[in-house]
């Protein structure tokens, strides 16, 4: 099992804030399959910055949590439980790595994407979910995405010299 490729598109240039908004975001969901993009099952797990347990395998299942956490639970207002974490250990999106297979984790990313652009559909930037508004939200994903392709950048290369945005 290898990651999926996955074709990204440019972030727009011009359009309004939500096009803007939701086009950075989509980037960055596509910049983190890239950086997967072609690795093995060995390379995906891979601890390439040791003692820090981050790997792409893990970033993937992270995102994946953290989609779920903000779009379903805080916008949509769905009662859902964590997939790959539990209070009894906070950290196993980054550390349980062989608890799903490969090929799991990443269809689990996309089917969670495409929930939560669903619930984007129906709900309007000055939305107030909890005590943040959806835009903050929105804002905090792009930011989310950066921050941890940016650990992708940096494990990639580690492990096999490639590198570019």
């Amino acid at each position: 099992m290898t990651a999926p490729h996955v074709e990204r598109t440019r972030a727009p240039r011009i359009g309004d804030e939500r096009t803007l908004l939701l086009g950075w975001l989509d980037f960055h969901r596509a910049t983190l399959l890239m950086k997967c993009e072609g690795l093995d099952e060995a390379q995906l797990k891979l601890r390439a910055c040791e003692p820090s347990t981050l790997s792409l395998l893990g970033l993937v299942r992270h995102m994946t949590e953290v989609e779920r956490g903000w779009f379903r639970r805080s916008i949509g207002g769905e009662q859902v439980a964590p997939i790959y974490y539990s209070d009894q250990a906070p950290d196993d999106d980054f550390d349980a790595l062989d608890s799903t297979p490969v090929s799991v984790v990443f269809e689990r990313y996309l089917d969670e994407v495409e929930l939560c652009r669903k619930i984007m559909d129906s709900a309007a930037l000055d939305d107030v979910a909890g005590d943040r508004s959806v835009r903050w939200i929105v804002i905090h994903m792009v930011e989310e995405y950066a921050r941890h392709n940016g650990h992708a950048d940096l494990l990639r290369e580690r492990i096999d010299g490639a590198t570019g945005d």
